[in-house]
């Protein structure tokens, strides 16, 4: 989102992207009392997290269990901080109750999922694109296909409705997921992914996919005993001084991760030379679960380039071919057969002459 643009108070360029990292503590600032170097650590940084090096104030730092490795940490810090959030603070997810999810496939809706099945009786339904279907379909009751007519597909599974839908699409995704909510349901937005889906997103587009959203008034709220509810990490953490919250929610989910309760599902890692192919599979919608960049990898080796200009590369072509007559003999065989055609040529013509004559 913020590469295209569709994202407030846009960053200027140059600018080093990233909002979550993971490593060991090289250095602390002055007053810093619960960090030391040589501590391994996730971090929150806003922007900069795919360097390697990142000063972070000291608020968005988190300690990390003994035995979980950088990879499992940056794969764990948002996602599963947002998704608790999300069931638990804004949802208050109880035993029993059914769950919608739009984009299942993705990270954040995989941690949804682990953390959904902390509570018993929890029913997901789950919509993803057709291809990520095998791949998550053990971690869900029902999955529906994405760009399908998926309310209908909730309502025959479900005629009453579900108590919490989670949508981080926006647009009119936001009419169809209010009219499955039963009363004292919870529709949750935590994202816009919907204005990404093209290289020529913008900001606008979020504002023209936010003018499809039906309004909806107090009062119809009061009438329905429905709950509309909003989450957005950045602003909770940057903006409004939710730091400490945030804290706590870390501390609960690596709680649930030393007990095994909770493990990150990890779509593949990547160089940081290699971010514009992570980038595009992220756009693409192609990860199941997160994509991560691994400082020490080794990039993937670039396909050679074509010779350029038509003089040199038929030249080429010429000197390969030529090669290849010589190794094989086809030149002779080639000049053996021309000559055959053009006596067979002479010979009808003799023919042709004779029976004019």
């Amino acid at each position: 989102m913020v590469r295209v643009g569709a994202i407030d108070s846009p960053p200027k360029t140059p600018v080093i992207l990233g909002f979550e990292c993971a490593g060991e503590v090289e250095a602390v600032g002055e007053g810093v009392e619960n960090f030391k170097v040589g501590d391994r650590v996730v971090a929150l940084p806003e922007y900069r997290a795919w360097a390697e090096l990142v000063a972070v104030p000291a608020k968005y730092v988190y300690r990390l269990p003994n035995d979980m490795s950088f990879l499992d940490a940056s794969a764990i810090a948002i996602n599963y901080a947002v998704a608790y959030m999300l069931l638990f603070d804004v949802g208050n997810l109880q035993p029993g109750k059914t769950l919608l999810v739009h984009s299942v496939g993705g990270g954040v809706g995989q941690a949804v999922c682990q953390l959904a099945r902390t509570v018993e009786g929890v029913k997901i339904i789950g919509v993803a694109s057709k291809a990520k279907h095998e791949a998550i379909q053990g971690s869900i009751d029902h999955i529906i296909e994405r760009g399908s007519d998926y309310a209908s597909e909730v309502r025959k599974l479900y005629p009453e409705g579900v108590d919490i839908v989670l949508d981080c699409l926006c647009g009119e995704e936001c009419n169809r997921g209010y009219s499955l909510i039963k009363p004292m349901g919870k529709y949750v937005l935590y994202g816009s992914a919907n204005v990404v889906t093209g290289e020529t997103k913008s900001i606008f587009s979020v504002a023209k996919s936010w003018w499809q959203v039906d309004k909806v008034s107090p009062i119809k709220l009061f009438d329905e005993n429905k709950t509309l509810a909003g989450l957005n990490m950045r602003h909770l953490m940057y903006q409004q001084g939710g730091s400490a919250h945030v804290q706590s929610v870390m501390d609960k989910v690596f709680a649930l991760w030393s007990k095994g309760k909770v493990k990150p599902v990890i779509d593949s890692t990547w160089a940081l030379e290699d971010v514009p192919e992570a980038m595009q599979k992220m756009h693409d919608r192609k990860n199941v679960g997160k994509i991560l960049l691994d400082p020490s990898m080794e990039p993937k080796p670039k396909p050679a380039t074509p010779a350029k200009g038509k003089g040199k590369s038929s030249s080429i072509d010429k000197e390969d071919k030529k090669k290849d007559e010589e190794e094989n003999g086809s030149g002779d065989n080639d000049v053996k057969e021309e000559e055959k055609k053009d006596d067979k040529k002479k010979d009808e013509k003799k023919e042709e002459k004779k029976e004019s004559s």
